[in-house]
């Protein structure tokens, strides 16, 4: 299992979605080009984290479009059951309500070609990949199955993606959005570090 490279394009696909109402569509990747996209794959339907993280991006929904990235979910059940799933409500461990798309990879095709496969049992790591507005991954993260992700984390993540590319500058460890970037020099390192001592 090897992992999609960064700086690399992102492997694209066409895949059966439920979409958000109830609708069975065909979602493509290139057709995502010139927004950022939120690639994030899960385990299965009707389990027990996948649900949490679920509300997690969707609750934060709006943020991701003000900040021009579409959330696309991704697993390895068939569209039917995420939309069984859609159908049922959040207080029954359902997620009615879901405002983006849920992809079926029933062939497993996606989750091999982003290596996150895993083969025993053959369903999908935790995983979310940044993808730029040109197709370019920029970050991709995989969690174990037990461990649910940081939705605030992958919104940093795309904080610091588009800052640094209006900028110019590089961001460093646990960067905010609105706070400055460093220039990717010694003298950017110096006048951060000097930053920090003058904060203590």
């Amino acid at each position: 299992m090897a992992l999609i490279q960064i700086q690399q394009p992102a492997p694209t696909f066409s895949a059966e979605a439920a979409l958000p109402g109830g609708e069975i569509g065909t979602i493509n990747l290139a057709d995502y080009r010139g927004q950022y996209v939120i690639l994030f794959f899960y385990p299965l339907d009707f389990t027990f984290v996948c649900p949490t993280e679920i509300y997690a991006f969707a609750d934060k929904i709006d943020e991701f479009r003000q900040r021009n990235a579409a959330v696309l979910g991704v697993s390895v059940d068939s569209v039917h059951a995420h939309l069984a799933w859609l159908n049922m409500p959040r207080e029954q461990g359902g997620i009615a309500g879901t405002p983006y798309p849920l992809i079926s990879d029933l062939d497993k095709q996606i989750a091999r070609d982003y290596g996150v496969l895993l083969e025993k049992p053959t369903i999908a790591l935790r995983a979310v990949c940044l993808i730029d507005r040109e197709g370019i991954v920029r970050s991709i993260m995989v969690n174990d199955l037990s461990l649910g992700r940081s939705i605030d984390e992958v919104i940093r993540l795309l904080d610091a993606l588009q800052y640094s590319e209006q900028s110019g500058g590089v961001c460093p460890a646990n960067w905010q959005r609105g706070e400055p970037v460093m220039e990717a020099s010694l003298e950017g390192v110096r006048d951060y570090a000097r930053h920090l001592v003058a904060a203590d």
